[in-house]
């Protein structure tokens, strides 16, 4: 049983103790960052209802398995793993003695599920009044749509995402997977440093309760605005800014390779003309203003490609960089683990998974220099602390764990 290293630096949430009840991405992803700077965290699910997100792709070597899927682990990173299968009461006691454990529980079920199992706030608060706890789901706890089911790419879609992203002539394409669960879990995270604050201040618990969609519609503030105050509906526009011409990703050298430019100033039309090297074409009075331009727009960017072909992304956005020209490779996942700048800055961390074998994570983005952030173990496997938590973390006997376990209580 892998235990977590011992040497850490100072963390900042050293201490606080976590009972990770949520699945998928917004619960983990922002657990897994309280985690990184310190936090004990626990993470509970059950062998015969898995976390989903181990049954998602890319699989280690292309094989499906629960302990193998690399979307799963980059999500739980520094938690310690344990099973429990809540159909049987006696697990939903085990839950509550690492209540009174934990400073903080996190949910992620459908509205109504933990207070069917006797895990709701009003419940946790009888066994520790302080309890802070965070239930985030699709649509928030109450309302006519509380209790819909769903992820990330439902959840962009109610927020609106799904309708802009796309080109004017053509269906909606939406947002590139679950957008909403990488907008929702920073809103999570602020509020539960809150919540702690609040504590360290009162003495007092709270109950956190996100609506992931609403977290979403935040990005959109631009475009909630402009109808509120002007009655205009925001329509799919492709690359295109309204603001800014040229404005998209331009095709370069190589198979699939692209280069994004966006021209927002007439000092930055001048020097991108500069760049690529005042052609006659740029002297048209198609192309003389801001205007003019977006009125040609279609026209301009196949002539700006016309030049962009002949080079690698990197060298159109060095071209163009070193003029003030707002330009960057459109990079895919093996161009981020080559990059210089992410390697310099240790973004990708490799660690030693049971299964996977070494495995790259994701560092935190943030670094504070008197609490560093640490990744310190793999992502469990399903079950892997079971024993550990129930012995070591709640203080039970190893008799008592065997009982439980022939009883199907960790399963």
């Amino acid at each position: 049983m892998s235990k977590m290293k011992m040497n850490a630096p100072a963390s900042a949430l050293k201490g606080i103790n976590i009972l990770d009840l949520s699945w998928v991405g917004v619960g983990p992803t922002a657990v897994r960052y309280l985690a990184d700077h310190g936090a004990t965290v626990i993470h509970v699910e059950s062998v015969t209802h898995p976390d989903v997100l181990r049954t998602s792709s890319p699989f280690k070597d292309g094989v499906p398995g629960l302990d193998r899927s690399g979307y799963f682990t980059n999500y739980n990173a520094n938690k310690y793993g344990m099973a429990l299968n809540f159909n049987k009461p006696k697990a939903v006691e085990i839950a509550k003695e690492l209540v009174k454990w934990a400073d903080i529980v996190v949910e992620s079920y459908v509205p109504g599920m933990m207070k069917r199992w006797g895990l709701d706030y009003e419940e946790l608060k009888k066994i520790k009044p302080e309890i802070i706890m965070a239930s985030t789901s699709q649509q928030g706890q109450y309302g006519p749509y509380a209790k819909f089911r769903g992820f990330g790419a439902q959840g962009a879609v109610m927020a609106g995402f799904g309708y802009i992203v796309g080109w004017p002539d053509r269906e909606p394409l939406g947002p590139y997977a679950a957008y909403t669960d990488f907008i929702a879990h920073r809103y999570l995270i602020i509020s539960l440093l809150a919540a702690l604050e609040h504590r360290r201040l009162t003495g007092k618990g709270t109950h956190i309760d996100q609506s992931q969609a609403e977290s979403g519609i935040h990005f959109l503030a631009v475009a909630m605005l402009d109808y509120q105050a002007n009655g205009r509906t925001k329509e799919p526009e492709g690359n295109a800014d309204p603001c800014a011409c040229p404005h998209g990703a331009f095709h370069c050298r190589g198979n699939d390779r692209w280069c994004v430019i966006a021209v927002s100033s007439e000092d930055d039309w001048l020097s991108l003309c500069q760049c690529i090297d005042n052609p006659h074409w740029a002297k048209d009075t198609k192309f003389s203003s801001s205007l003019s331009r977006k009125e040609n727009e279609a026209e301009l960017e196949r002539l700006i490609e016309s030049w962009t072909v002949n080079y690698s992304p990197e060298e159109v956005m060095w071209i163009l960089q070193a003029k003030g020209v707002a330009a960057g490779v459109v990079e895919k996942a093996e161009d981020l683990h080559r990059d210089f700048q992410l390697k310099h800055r240790r973004h990708f961390e490799v660690l030693e998974h049971p299964v996977i074998g070494p495995h790259t994570y994701e560092a935190v983005a943030c670094r504070l220099s008197k609490t560093p952030a640490e990744l310190k173990s793999p992502a469990p496997c399903l079950g892997q602390h079971s024993h550990f938590v129930f012995t070591k973390i709640l203080g039970k006997s190893e008799e008592e764990f065997v009982s439980l376990l022939d009883e199907g209580i960790f399963e």
